[in-house]
């Protein structure tokens, strides 16, 4: 999964509220990276990998390219 906020605050905020909600379904990262900037965070759940980025790094990097042909699914 990929996403992004608009400012470090709000990353963190993603990052946090995602970690609240999949540990009250009983689900635990294995590992977070990235929480000491905070400009791109990557939570490790085993079989999902979720990337929380700033919007300018996001637009640097780029991760959507290596997964181009991926199925692409819309969350509001």
């Amino acid at each position: 999964m990929i996403c992004s906020g608009e400012s470090t605050p709000q990353v963190k905020a993603i990052e946090e509220h995602i970690e609240e909600e999949l540990k009250s379904e009983g689900v635990s990262f294995l590992r977070v990276e990235g929480l000491r900037y905070c400009n791109w965070v990557l939570m490790d759940y085993g079989d999902v990998i979720v990337h929380v980025f700033e919007v300018e790094m996001r637009a640097f990097y780029e991760l959507e390219k290596l997964w181009i042909d991926a199925r692409r699914i819309p969350i509001e």
